[in-house]
């Protein structure tokens, strides 16, 4: 999918940042990521508050196979079949994604939070 494509899908978050990643592309708003673009698909970032939700819709998570055989699940499912035909809808899960990023955002202590924890 091209970039274009990508920001007219995610309108109301604009603006957004498309950057290659990965052969795909990982999709940021305000330095966030909330969304990637994969082998064509978008996949939207899900967290234990919003994955049910995206289960209960139908999304499919998406894993790979990892070094050892088995399978590594990441946070990210596929758009829900009726977000497909309706923009409203496209909208709201697109907007779910980029709060469980948020959420996922402030989860990582950055290099000086974790650093103020030390004695010296």
């Amino acid at each position: 999918m091209d970039s274009a494509a990508i920001e007219d899908m995610f309108f109301s978050l604009q603006p957004i940042s498309i950057r290659r990643m990965f052969g795909g592309k990982g999709i940021y708003r305000d330095g966030i990521i909330f969304a990637i673009e994969f082998e064509g698909d978008i996949l939207l970032k899900a967290d234990s508050e919003t994955a049910p939700l995206f289960a209960a819709a139908g999304s499919t998570q998406w894993g790979y196979e990892g070094k050892t055989g088995k399978t590594v699940m990441m946070p990210y499912w596929s758009f829900p079949e009726d977000a497909l035909d309706d923009p409203e809808e496209m909208q709201r899960w697109a907007r779910l994604a980029f709060e469980a990023g948020a959420r996922s955002a402030k989860a990582i202590p950055t290099k000086s939070a974790s650093k103020k924890g030390r004695k010296a």
